[in-house]
């Protein structure tokens, strides 16, 4: 058994012609945010949703129709948002103004209920007169 005493690279004599090596692509693509990428319904549904709950509170009919508002804007924000595949940022503020939406729908029926309600025992009772 003899061991040589040189191997092919020590001799300085590659074995096969040499190869250009490339990095592989990275998948996906790395994805960068441009400033100002969240979706403006965010922004806007939260905005009419604290404006609904505000305004719920005293009268009622407002909280009814901005919490609606607010609460077809965040949906449709989440949507968009989802659909983008990361370009557009925001999901969890529109998720926010989504949800507080329908808590100023809830609140907004419930005092407009508590007023007609004060509004038909004010009318309903007898005229004390003397």
């Amino acid at each position: 058994m003899s061991v040589p005493a040189f191997s092919e690279i020590e001799k300085g004599q590659p074995d096969t012609a040499p190869v250009s090596w490339y990095p592989p692509p990275s998948y996906p693509p790395p994805r960068v945010k441009a400033a100002g990428s969240t979706e403006g319904r965010v922004i806007a549904s939260l905005i009419v949703a604290i404006a609904g709950i505000v305004l719920g509170l005293p009268l009622g009919i407002p909280g009814m129709v901005l919490g609606t508002l607010a609460y077809f804007l965040g949906k449709s924000a989440v949507n968009r948002i989802d659909s983008s595949q990361g370009a557009l940022g925001g999901r969890s503020v529109a998720i926010a103004g989504w949800a507080l939406g329908a808590i100023s729908m809830a609140i907004g029926s419930a005092v407009t209920l508590v007023w007609i309600v004060v509004l038909l025992v004010a009318t309903s009772q007898p005229a004390t007169g003397g």
